[in-house]
């Protein structure tokens, strides 16, 4: 049985974690963290009744006290090294998706985990089909080098780009074999971001989940790969498998790709 602490438990994608814990054979909900809604049950916060965990405040004291194997964080960048740390510290193995960390601060925070030979899995989009997108942008980039992202998300996103987009960027560059002018342009702030010499165009609007496409132009031709999730929920199975797959890591892992042998 894996004992799973999820870390923002109120949040939107921690009240989907919490669901999903609870609803499987191998899992228990162990704890459940969140500032805004301490003394809060995590089951009825989530809409699934009483679960008999009491959402708390993370600290080194709960980790300790909690016994958790699994911390599965989806929370906000201010703080969450530290946060993220304190569990790693704590021999707490770490699945997290919480966008908008500085890529210096992830690299840092995979090295402790590494020195202390504690799991953690830290990926942008827990979505299998998203990340199968950025796989098959990679190998199109090879090919099709000139290429720009749209990315559309819920308007209560807090970054632009999204981690997805960034992350799609820096597989474009390091697979295409020659990177491409970017056209003039008398207005270039309506050319949205540049990642890695890909320009990349936010959308925030109320109604949307998570959404992006790439978009590949070659002579004559032009080649559209897109993922959208329509709910939550599709974040899940990629949830899941990192959940029961960090168990096993001594050494940080970073994207769900590679988890799932690509």
């Amino acid at each position: 049985m894996i004992r799973v602490a999820v870390a923002g438990a109120a949040g939107r994608m921690g009240r989907e974690v919490v669901r999903a814990i609870t609803s499987q054979s191998d899992m228990r909900l162990a704890a459940a963290y969140d500032p805004s809604c301490v003394g809060q049950d995590a089951g009825e916060v989530a809409g699934i009744g009483t679960s008999g965990v009491v959402i708390a405040n993370l600290s080194a004291e709960t980790l300790r006290r909690d016994l958790a194997d699994v911390l599965v964080d989806f929370t906000t960048a201010a703080g969450a090294i530290s946060r993220l740390r304190t569990a790693v510290e704590n021999g707490v193995r770490v699945v997290s998706g919480t966008t908008g960390l500085a890529p210096k601060e992830l690299e840092e925070l995979a090295a402790f985990a590494e020195e202390r030979r504690v799991g953690l899995v830290y990926a942008p989009n827990f979505s299998i089909g998203a990340v199968l997108m950025m796989h098959f942008a990679a190998i199109a980039a090879q090919y099709l080098p000139h290429a720009e992202i749209i990315e559309l998300h819920h308007d209560r996103k807090l970054d632009a780009p999204s981690g997805t987009a960034a992350m799609t960027a820096e597989r474009i560059a390091a697979s295409r074999s020659a990177k491409p002018d970017l056209a003039s342009s008398e207005a270039p702030a309506a050319r949205g971001d540049t990642a890695r010499g890909v320009p990349i165009h936010s959308v925030r609007l109320p109604g949307l989940v998570a959404h992006q496409e790439v978009l590949f132009g070659g002579q004559g031709q032009l080649l559209t790969i897109r993922h959208d999730s329509y709910d939550r929920t599709s974040f899940m199975p990629g949830v899941l498998l990192a959940t029961r797959r960090v168990i096993d890591l001594s050494s940080p892992v970073v994207g769900l790709d590679r988890l799932l042998g690509l």
